[in-house]
């Protein structure tokens, strides 16, 4: 439930998912609509889309199916699960009780929960930002394997709670759907309320939001979509959450309507107090060299074309959303998607990334251009030349004449401008990225920025780990590997790079076999950097238990 929280895929550079266009000579609405009518078109799952500006809607509709099987369209009507789009308010509600005294946010999580007095020092503050240090339990191996089956909350929070930290308080950044679960628990105890009930009372009723709630699996609201995994071509119903498991970290459902009401309140005021809010739209201040993201209270600030940017993405099985404020231009963008991973065109922070381009063409084309410093010699480039370790595939560098060049897994090269010494940006994207060097002054990793993350990649020697074929082959046979599915690995000695393997599940990184935090269970291309042998790869292929 990570920014994807429950997903995460800001990066162009680093994700397969490219931005979609809008026919230049269309206006706004023709655009969009042939756009999303073009790529859902036939049995497909889809999306429901809202774009508003000064408070009123400018473009909305639903594209595709909400239940394919049957055909069902989806329209603005139609309900999403919305992930961690949930965690704003969860944090709205820990900020409420704050304002009426109920609580501080420098209690320490003992005060609320006893059973944590041996995690000192963490305070309602930690929690909200991800600096508790708390081991997020959608990260334990066994998670996948019980999430499908409903949990009470105190049962759960048992489950986590003996787990080793990942880091002191304050000491770190790691994003974290324990400390969002534990929050939504503190909201209960505090209120004398079930969760629900208190976001309704204090939120949805008064804001009139009569299609949001948490989702409970055994009583599903109606007009609700259906969840599929896109994979191969081909959909197939995707691993059901029970929403028991998400609580204060992302169990909500809504429409695009009901979130576009959301966020005309909480940016006018009519949420929490102004203190409150500035303090929600403020990023938590990290320690020098810690990677982490531009996070305040359950909201990120980024940047879209260089126009500032506030909002948080969700994602689950099955399930993908995007809400967001560009609050310079009073411009809302809502995206919610019945599919993870879904058909590439449908990813919904590429479509609301793309809608902002079109409506506010004329402000991005206003801003001043980012200047290249081209002081700098490209002779110094050569030193940047090699592959980085982005955890979810490899970035190489490389020169070509005067030019630094990327390109990440299976993608397209994008050249890379100087801004000064050891640091770049792109031009195709807002992103940016400065070259870290050791005592000796040799480059050793890449410190890379872009909406509203930063985090370091280490430089990659020649592959280290030579192997023989005796000892690949130790390595063949299959696995059980998450719920109801089974890895087999095979050898493949004339392809350079992985076949594509896929089941249910969420998206792994390319750059070996590690569990996954979130998307589809899906591995694409990639290189075995840890398993690699000269022109041998391992292969690996998935199947249902």
């Amino acid at each position: 439930m990570k920014y994807f929280p429950f997903l995460s895929a800001l990066l162009l550079c680093t994700c397969g998912y490219a931005t979609p266009g809008f026919a230049e000579e269309l206006s706004f609405e023709a655009g969009a609509k042939r756009h999303l009518n073009e790529v859902t078109k036939g049995d497909s799952s889809g999306v429901a889309v809202l774009v508003a500006r000064d408070g009123k809607v400018v473009f909305q509709g639903g594209f595709g199916l909400a239940e394919v099987a049957k055909k069902t369209p989806i329209t603005p009507e139609t309900k999403f699960r919305i992930g961690s789009v949930s965690k704003q308010f969860t944090a709205a509600a820990v900020l409420k009780l704050a304002e009426q005294g109920r609580l501080t946010l420098d209690d320490s999580l003992a005060k609320h929960f006893p059973d944590f007095a041996h995690r000192s020092g963490v305070t309602v503050r930690h929690l909200l930002t991800h600096t508790s240090g708390l081991h997020s339990y959608t990260d334990k191996p066994e998670f996948l394997s019980r999430v499908s089956k409903p949990i009470e909350p105190e049962k759960l929070i048992a489950w986590f709670q003996g787990d080793a930290p990942d880091f002191a308080p304050g000491a770190g950044f790691h994003y974290n759907n324990s400390a969002y679960f534990v929050l939504g628990e503190i909201v209960t105890k505090v209120s004398g309320k079930p969760l629900g009930d208190y976001l309704r009372e204090t939120f949805f009723e008064p804001l009139e939001m009569k299609d949001t709630g948490i989702y409970v699996n055994s009583a599903p609201p109606p007009v609700m979509a259906r969840v599929y995994s896109f994979a191969e071509g081909e959909f197939s119903p995707a691993l059901d959450w029970d929403m028991s498991w998400a609580g204060g970290a992302g169990a909500l459902y809504s429409t695009v309507g009901d979130l576009f009401r959301w966020n005309e309140a909480l940016f006018g005021g009519r949420v929490v107090n102004e203190a409150s809010f500035k303090a929600a739209t403020t990023p938590v201040e990290l320690l020098a060299n810690v990677d982490g993201m531009k996070y305040g209270y359950g909201l990120m600030m980024y940047e879209i074309k260089r126009l500032p940017a506030i909002g948080h993405g969700g994602g689950l099985h099955g399930w993908c959303s995007d809400l967001l404020r560009l609050p310079k231009q009073h411009c809302t963008v809502v995206v919610l998607a019945n599919a993870l991973p879904p058909p590439p065109e449908l990813m919904p922070q590429s479509i609301s990334r793309a809608l902002v381009e079109k409506l506010l063409a004329d402000e991005i084309k206003a801003l001043p251009p980012v200047t290249e410093d081209k002081t700098v010699d490209p002779k110094t480039f050569t030193a940047y030349v090699g592959r980085y370790d982005y955890q979810g595939g490899i970035m190489t560098m490389s020169v070509e004449g005067e030019a630094l060049v990327t390109q990440f897994t299976d993608q397209r090269k994008f050249r890379i401008f100087p801004k000064a010494k050891d640091e770049f940006f792109w031009k195709v994207t807002d992103a940016e990225v400065v070259f870290l060097r050791d005592e000796k002054g040799q480059v050793t990793a890449a410190r890379h920025t872009q909406g509203g993350n930063t985090f370091t990649a280490k430089k990659l020697g020649e592959d280290a780990v030579k192997l023989t074929d005796e000892q690949l082959d130790s390595f063949l046979g299959q696995y059980q590997y998450g719920p109801g599915a089974v890895i087999t690995v095979s050898r493949d000695g004339t392809r350079p790079a992985g076949h594509r393997v896929h089941g249910h599940g969420a998206t792994w990184a390319r750059t070996g076999v590690r569990r996954p935090e979130r998307g589809p269970w899906k591995l694409v291309r990639c290189a075995w950097r840890a398993w690699s042998c000269g022109p041998t790869r391992l292969m690996m292929d998935w199947r249902t238990a």
